[in-house]
């Protein structure tokens, strides 16, 4: 009879650990422990956004869940920890919509060339209908939930030898660009030539007249130095791809109801406290690099919008899905 009772309670253990081998650890009293990947350093908004959502998380469940948050990458790149999180090997991962892309195409239409008009507008599609429309894709295909949308900065041109102040001056420009075939065939409408490279080795590019521009946002611009090397800033906002919260369905499903609603709660309050830390933080490096002898210089958005207009056609698959942002205001 003993040997019956042991038997049984080994085999409870091995099914309960069965369980949270993936998508969660279940502790001792009944804690569950999700681990969150995050390619940022600890400083950076977009990380501390994470930081504080942990933060919620545990308040929300009464700790019945924590959230344990690894930065600087050390769970892998973005697109491994997407693969992850998609396997339900992964509970949680913070990546841009643009690495995104390479697993669920339908999110790309969020980083097209002047997709969005306004901070304000992005987040009238993001929290509306369209971005419930996509992360309803998510579920249904990918096995990801999207908890919350996070801001990562608005992407505008910056140059050594001249300022971009219109359309015309990019003509024969070179611009180091991402390894993205968007990044690429916008620049080459614009009149530039697109230059492909590393992101380590774009400061030595813009010192050396390798290339003549680059493209990122004030955060970026100034942490990385580019700046020194590059004096000219202009402001035309061609790229605003935001940030994600993706949990694992695996992981999701195997919480209660409650806990459910209490992450969920949690992502809502730590997106809105990022998004503004983010804003802060652009604001204050924009100062920054002005302070440091920068010229940031306004141009007509709409040149820049018409101009590269044609790009759209290049991906039929979001025709409809273009045809619904442009309807906000």
């Amino acid at each position: 009879m003993k040997k019956v009772l042991v038997l049984a309670l080994v085999l409870i253990m091995c099914l309960s650990s069965v369980v949270f081998a993936q998508g969660g650890k279940e502790s001792s009293g009944g804690v569950i422990t999700l681990k969150l990947a995050e390619n940022q350093p600890a400083n950076n908004p977009v990380s501390q956004g994470m930081m504080k959502f942990a933060e919620l998380v545990e308040q929300k469940t009464n700790g019945s869940v924590k959230v344990e948050v690894y930065l600087d990458a050390q769970l892998g790149s973005e697109n491994e920890t997407i693969d992850q999180v998609q396997a339900g090997t992964l509970d949680l991962a913070r990546v841009n919509t643009s690495a995104l892309q390479a697993t669920a195409d339908e999110v790309g239409v969020y980083s097209l060339p002047y997709i969005f008009t306004s901070t304000e507008q992005k987040y009238k599609v993001l929290d509306g209908e369209i971005g419930q429309s996509l992360d309803k894709v998510l579920e249904e295909k990918y096995n990801m939930k999207n908890l919350a949308y996070l801001e990562a900065g608005s992407r505008n041109f910056y140059t050594t030898k001249k300022p971009i102040t219109c359309v015309a001056d990019m003509n024969g420009m070179k611009v180091r660009v991402q390894p993205s075939n968007v990044a690429i065939k916008m620049v080459e409408l614009l009149g530039g030539a697109a230059t492909p490279m590393d992101y380590g080795e774009v400061y030595q590019g813009l010192q050396t007249g390798v290339v003549d521009a680059a493209e990122n946002d004030f955060v970026s611009y100034y942490t990385s130095g580019h700046y020194e090397v590059a004096k000219y800033y202009s402001l035309d906002g061609h790229m605003a791809p935001p940030a994600v919260l993706l949990i694992s369905l695996t992981t999701w499903n195997k919480l209660s109801p409650e806990q459910q609603a209490a992450v969920q709660e949690a992502a809502d309050e730590a997106a809105t406290w990022q998004r503004k830390a983010m804003d802060d933080y652009q604001n204050e490096s924009r100062a920054a690099v002005e302070a440091a002898g920068c010229q940031v210089i306004d141009v007509d958005v709409k040149e820049f919008q018409d101009a590269v207009a044609d790009i759209y056609d290049m991906y039929p698959q979001y025709a409809e899905v273009i045809d619904a942002i442009k309807k906000i205001n």
